[in-house]
């Protein structure tokens, strides 16, 4: 995916919040926005805008020496999230289709993204995701919700490949791919976190933290980008990537990175940018499960 002109304002928007997070003051925000407007004529349109994430952080890093600026939001997104595990299991152990639950629940998990909505009241949106779980989405038949067609490439694949997302929103792909490997077939499922701290975007720690080393191999992207992009990422991930025949790729920032990448992809998430809607073809609030 390209960058558009209307996410210049979110670059400097996503560096005040963080350089604010980071403790800089006045002085040093200003010179970090300042920076911010040098990096960005030299920043191709071509490139995803992801990638300028990576430019804004490691200079914001560089500015005020903190290396995980969400580091409180993201514990508290872990802790809150394992408190609903026994629950989310619950639900879809009972359901009538655990594995459309399972993804519609992870799909659920999106929401927990600081960069959407700053202010997040994580409590508040944890407890309407399951209260409003029970309105399925039920879209097998759309282009958006394809359902059939990756529980089809689901029951196909030995080896997958599942990209994280958000600290937190792991919870929610634990119990998915819990389900996955509960459908009987033999699977090897390896999920991937990125490198070192970039917003909220989940890391190793995050990810042993909520188990998901229970359910699959964890290793790293070895990227330091918030969304997959394949110049970034170590050999290892790229040969694991070239040879899954599966690859799930959680949230938008992964969704900008992968766009018209050639790879067996489903991408999981919820639409929560009007330029995101607009390259996706469908609208804000809906709910994304396509190849």
């Amino acid at each position: 995916m390209k960058t558009y002109l209307d996410c210049i304002p979110c670059f400097y928007k996503q560096a005040l919040v963080a350089a604010r997070k980071s403790g800089a003051g006045m002085a040093e925000q200003k010179e970090i926005l300042d920076r911010v407007a040098r990096i960005i004529p030299e920043f191709p349109l071509s490139k995803p805008p992801v990638e300028m994430a990576r430019h804004i952080y490691g200079m914001i890093r560089e500015r005020t020496g903190v290396e995980d600026p969400y580091r409180k939001e993201k514990e508290k997104s872990n802790r809150m999230a394992m408190d609903i595990y026994p629950e989310l299991k619950s639900r879809v152990e009972s359901s009538a289709d655990p594995l459309l639950n399972a993804a519609e629940l992870a799909i659920a998990g999106n929401i927990i993204d600081y960069v959407s909505k700053d202010a997040l009241d994580l409590e508040g949106e944890l407890s309407r995701i399951i209260s409003t779980e029970k309105e399925s989405i039920e879209r097998e038949s759309s282009r958006d919700f394809d359902y059939r067609g990756f529980r089809e490439q689901l029951g196909r694949s030995g080896t997958i490949l599942y990209l994280a997302d958000n600290a937190g929103e792991t919870v929610f792909d634990r119990v998915l791919i819990e389900e996955m490997k509960s459908m009987g077939e033999e699977k090897e499922i390896i999920y991937a976190v990125k490198e070192r701290p970039i917003i909220n975007d989940a890391v190793m720690e995050d990810a042993l933290f909520c188990g998901l080393d229970k359910a699959a191999r964890v290793i790293s992207s070895g990227s330091d980008v918030p969304g997959t992009v394949l110049d970034f990422c170590s050999d290892e991930f790229l040969e694991i990537f070239r040879e899954a025949d599966l690859i799930i790729s959680k949230g938008q920032g992964n969704f900008e990175a992968l766009s018209g990448v050639s790879a067996p992809v489903y991408y999981l998430f919820l639409v929560k940018c009007p330029v995101i809607a607009d390259e996706a073809g469908c609208d804000l609030g809906d709910v994304i499960l396509r190849r």
